[in-house]
């Protein structure tokens, strides 16, 4: 039977590795979300464009996948072998996303807009075919309802119907592998309602820390990791917590704003920061509390562009809002509980500093400063 002392290090990897997930690459197209925005027609012909990494998705590889290796894959292939490329990956929509009119699926062309045009030969982010896919169709004149689908193969959809004849617009945000409520081509369109609202947004901000927020992660388990008393840790938690949701809240409603070019660095120094803290003392200093606050700022900010990506619904934006605020409290919960889980029995040993908050901090404030020379470096 194995000590405590021994399966530490097994429970500190559950909370560092399987709680989380792998960092992207950080030369990729930063998409995580498929927009996808579907038009109707004044005459009677629909217009759909997926915004997706077209070369990560013709050569079958994730959409976190270094692009410039994408680009010199497509390149090195011949017309022939190019051309057939392309002709399945118009297959692979075809086949992956439908429109039902009244529950029947319409069929579609698919083209790539961005392929040979500046949006994908001026990027700044390498890509070949760029991040269009426009399908195109004809809407049945008798048609009462439209439903839209994406398979799994593509990521959660933020979904934009725009019906030009009745000057309408629908937002939804889709699971993946889900199929969207029925828009009605006749009567008027009736707004989700408030709980469906709520949950979506709830969702969507929990994801945005579990498994997705890698970096806030490794923030709030900075937090977790400095002394062996919970009231240190709640002063921190309390801290961050007010401050995230005041910048966020005031970034969504557009009273503050700072460029992602900014932003983002500055999260991954303040990772850096709080685990080479955690290196030099043992307990809460009284500025801690006080810097904490300053990171949850910037942090704040880093959540709100996500938000700002996503849309908060028109008629119940403070809602929205709210709900994934909540959302990202609970996957903040969700890692402290976690850690506690591992290795909160341990945190009065005396051991408990040299091997577990020391290696630990080592390992976030490698992290840390690895994102720090990336996001500074435009990587």
């Amino acid at each position: 039977m194995r000590s405590r002392s021994t399966w530490w290090p097994a429970s500190l990897a559950t909370v560092l590795f399987v709680v989380t997930p792998v960092p992207p690459v950080a030369t990729a197209h930063p998409l995580t979300f498929t927009d996808t925005t579907v038009v109707l027609r004044t005459d009677g012909t629909f217009q759909a464009d997926l915004i997706v990494d077209l070369d990560a998705l013709a050569l079958g590889a994730p959409q976190n996948a270094d692009d410039a290796e994408l680009v010199a894959a497509l390149t090195a292939m011949t017309p022939l072998e190019f051309d057939g490329q392309l002709d399945r990956l118009r297959q692979l929509f075809q086949r992956r996303v439908r429109f039902r009119f009244d529950g029947t699926p319409a069929s579609f062309t698919v083209t790539f807009p961005d392929h040979g045009a500046a949006a994908a030969t001026e990027s700044v982010i390498p890509t070949l075919l760029g991040l269009t896919a426009r399908l195109t169709g004809i809407v049945p004149p008798e048609a009462l309802e439209l439903e839209f689908f994406a398979s799994r193969a593509f990521s959660e959809v933020n979904l934009t119907i725009r019906d030009e004849i009745r000057s309408l617009t629908r937002q939804a945000l889709l699971e993946r592998g889900a199929r969207s409520d029925p828009f009605t081509l006749a009567a008027p369109v009736e707004p989700p309602d408030a709980r469906s609202i709520g949950l979506t947004y709830l969702r969507l901000g929990f994801l945005h820390i579990v498994p997705r927020g890698l970096d806030h992660i490794l923030f709030v388990l900075g937090l977790f990791l400095l002394g062996s008393q919970l009231r240190p840790l709640v002063w921190q938690v309390t801290a961050f917590t007010l401050a995230h949701a005041l910048t966020l809240s005031l970034a969504v409603f557009d009273v503050v704003s700072l460029p992602s070019a900014v932003v983002e660095p500055l999260i991954a120094m303040s990772i850096v920061y709080v685990a080479v803290e955690n290196l030099l003392t043992s307990r809460l200093m009284p500025w801690r509390p006080v810097v904490v606050f300053g990171f949850g700022l910037l942090h704040g900010l880093g959540f709100a562009g996500v938000l700002r990506e996503l849309g908060l619904p028109d008629q119940q934006r403070v809602l929205g809002l709210i709900s994934f605020n909540v959302g990202i409290e609970l996957g903040q919960l969700l890692v402290i509980a976690s850690a506690l889980l591992a290795v909160g029995w341990c945190r009065s040993e005396d051991w408990y500093r040299r091997r577990i908050v020391v290696p630990a901090s080592l390992v976030v404030a490698g992290a840390g400063l690895f994102w720090a020379v990336r996001r500074l470096s435009g990587g």
